[in-house]
């Protein structure tokens, strides 16, 4: 059960990984005009968007995988767990946000700013925070 901890941990490091730079990516894009330079960040942001959506899923499915090996809902002081899984599921939707957001580029119909994707960039930043605090803490 330990790998499939370890596994878990690996690719929840690395969906973060895509999570922190892809808003990064839009920011870019939402600066330049057409030419090389949009293609070049278009190609880059679509390679990392295919990436890590199967390692986001891999990251879900092991966690899953070691939710059911625990049973963290059996018993009292997993309330934390509950928590957790909704900040996951908000990471989720973030992503679907993210490829969205992404599909608005490819389109040429992005309507917010490079300052809108500057504060957008930090909302994983903060559910990673609370991921953590969550399951080393348990505060409840």
């Amino acid at each position: 059960m330990l790998w499939v901890k370890a596994f878990h941990i690996i690719f929840v490091v690395s969906w973060f990984a895509g999570l922190f730079y892809l808003p990064r990516l839009f920011v870019n894009l939402a600066m330049v005009e057409d030419g090389p330079a949009r293609e070049r960040l278009m190609l880059m942001t679509g390679k990392l968007l295919r990436f890590m959506t199967p390692i986001a899923v891999l990251a879900v499915g092991f966690g899953l995988w070691t939710w059911s090996y625990y049973n963290f809902f059996a018993g009292p002081g997993w309330r934390w767990m509950h928590a957790k899984l909704l900040l996951v599921f908000l990471l989720i939707v973030y992503h679907g946000v993210c490829i969205h957001l992404f599909s608005r580029f490819t389109a040429h119909r992005n309507t917010h700013s490079h300052v809108w994707y500057r504060w957008f960039n930090e909302i994983p930043v903060l559910l990673l925070a609370g991921v953590v605090i969550l399951v080393t803490v348990k505060p409840f």
